[in-house]
């Protein structure tokens, strides 16, 4: 349940789903021990602030709606800080000046030694044109129920201004008129881009009707709030779990240490998929990447491919069954004349193997429990909500997205990454994996393709199925978030080329050098 790490003996968790109560006790617990609570607010302030600051580099300009509860004085730190680092910002008290708890009002006299505060609810204008951040500070894990009044009024405000000003919302722990435990939403709830929240995960953050209000998902590590139960067969996949999943090299690592790369990929008109699942596998740490293309696109490959991709021609795929490979790459751009082939590749080559794109439609016309439960190898699925359908067709209606993974994978055997907006890593005995990296920009061509290359690229070194769709899902992510976040680029317009050329960043940033 936790993992110890090298830092002055602290006990350091990973990211458990809790329930409300479950966190509510846990900070109880905590309190009750003589830990003072302001320290712990300022720590998830400062946590919250460096987030914004990080995401949306400043300074810029920052709107924090402040509600009575402690939720509203993680934001008013966090504006405090922001306003000592440049940004220009202002603050909106929903319920007026009177009720707030004494610890938020003690944090409101902070922030308005640094910047004056605006005083009540109201609308603030005139800013100039750098884009506006929201804090949604408004309710915390005990509201419950439909919204009302005043906090109502600054939902809907907040909507307004995204929708129609373009302004970007933060919420604080969870957004306002979102259920913490089962994720059922209020009428008018706060839409939000991302949602900070603090200590641990909140059940209902991950349940699939409140993905649209919850927005990209981080983690405040507060090490102090040790968690109270906890459901442990779902965890949010972050850094320091994927940091112990990332492999060392020794000093006399050599590129056969490294794995061989199979990957099976391309057709007319589709050598595109072929060349970046080709690049991301090199990207990824790969020692030697080979492009197995057909001989009827031979030429194009051999030209388009990257200088350090070597291309095979063949006739007929089964011929990678006889070389001397870590890991295989199936499926991007094959298309379906070579179900065949791909089908006795899949079922019967005892090398681990990701499965995407073509070749999981080609199981997808065959048996498909009967081809994938008498695999070979270990065998990573990476389908998309189209091809999962094609897989199960006969999925009971109305049975969860984690439940149906999970099915699915007892049945079959694999390892299933369900990709979506809250990718999903499931195999049989482990924990459901939820990847929270990533944005909306994210759905273009060739981003499966990219996913692809650097999974099969960590199973050649050495990754199980189930770490290398984690850790490939969170570079992934990751990286477009990077190309999107450094001012530079629209999230609609980052590629899966430019991804391809941020996973290094993203590999660096992750191992923290």
């Amino acid at each position: 349940m936790a993992g110890w790490l090298v830092d002055e003996f602290i006990l350091v968790w990973d990211e458990m789903i809790l329930t409300c109560e479950q966190m509510r006790e846990s900070e109880e617990r905590l309190f009750a021990s003589g830990v003072e609570v302001g320290p712990v607010m300022e720590k998830a302030g400062a946590g919250l602030a460096d987030v914004v600051n990080r995401v949306y580099p400043g300074p810029g300009r920052l709107l924090a709606f402040v509600g009575k509860g402690h939720n509203g004085g993680d934001a008013l730190v966090a504006a405090r800080l922001l306003a000592e680092w440049g940004w220009t910002t202002n603050v909106l008290l929903v319920p007026g000046r009177e009720g707030l708890a004494e610890l938020t009002e003690e944090k409101l006299g902070e922030y308005e030694s640094v910047r004056e505060a605006a005083g009540d609810y109201g609308v603030v204008g005139g800013w100039g044109s750098r884009r506006l951040v929201m804090l949604d500070g408004l309710l915390g894990l005990g509201a419950t129920g439909p919204l009302r009044g005043l906090y109502a009024e600054a939902a809907a405000e907040m909507n307004r201004l995204r929708h129609d000003e373009g302004a970007l919302t933060v919420a604080v722990d969870i957004p306002t008129g979102v259920n913490g435990d089962d994720g059922s939403v209020a009428e008018g709830a706060v839409v939000a881009d991302m949602t900070v929240t603090m200590a641990q995960v909140k059940a209902g953050l991950l349940v699939e009707s409140a993905g649209h209000h919850v927005g990209r998902l981080e983690v405040v590590a507060l090490d102090e709030i040790e968690p109270v139960g906890g459901d442990e067969s779902k965890v949010l996949l972050g850094e320091r779990r994927l940091k112990r999943w990332l492999p060392r090299r020794a000093f006399d690592f050599h590129k056969g240490d490294a794995g061989r790369v199979a990957v099976i990929a391309g057709s007319r008109g589709f050598t595109g998929a072929a060349d970046l699942c080709s690049r991301a596998a090199v990207a990824s740490g790969a020692g030697l990447v080979t492009l197995y293309a057909h001989e009827s696109i031979y030429e194009v490959m051999a030209t388009r491919a990257g200088a350090e991709v070597m291309v095979r021609p063949v006739v007929d795929y089964r011929e990678v069954m006889n070389d001397h490979l870590d890991a295989i790459a199936i499926g991007p751009g094959l298309g379906l004349d070579c179900a065949e082939a791909i089908l006795e590749i899949v079922e019967k080559d005892e090398r681990p193997m990701v499965v995407d794109a073509d070749a999981l439609n080609a199981v997808a016309g065959a048996d498909v429990e009967g081809v994938l439960g008498r695999s070979a190898g270990v065998r990573l699925l990476t389908p998309h909500p189209g091809e999962m359908a094609r897989l199960w067709p006969g999925r009971p209606e109305g049975m969860a997205r984690v439940e149906a993974a999970r099915e699915f994978a007892k049945r079959t055997g694999v390892t299933l990454l369900w990709k979506g907006a809250r990718t999903l890593i499931v195999e049989e005995g482990l924990p459901a994996a939820y990847n929270a990296t990533g944005h909306p920009g994210m759905a273009s061509g060739g981003m499966g393709d990219v996913l692809t290359g650097i999974t099969s690229a960590w199973m050649a070194q050495g990754l199980g199925a189930y770490e290398a769709g984690g850790l490939g899902s969170w570079l992934l992510g990751r990286s477009a978030e990077r190309a999107a976040w450094s001012g530079l680029a629209a999230e609609e317009s980052v590629t899966a080329s430019e991804v391809i050329l941020g996973l290094g960043q993203a590999l660096w940033e992750l191992r923290g050098e």
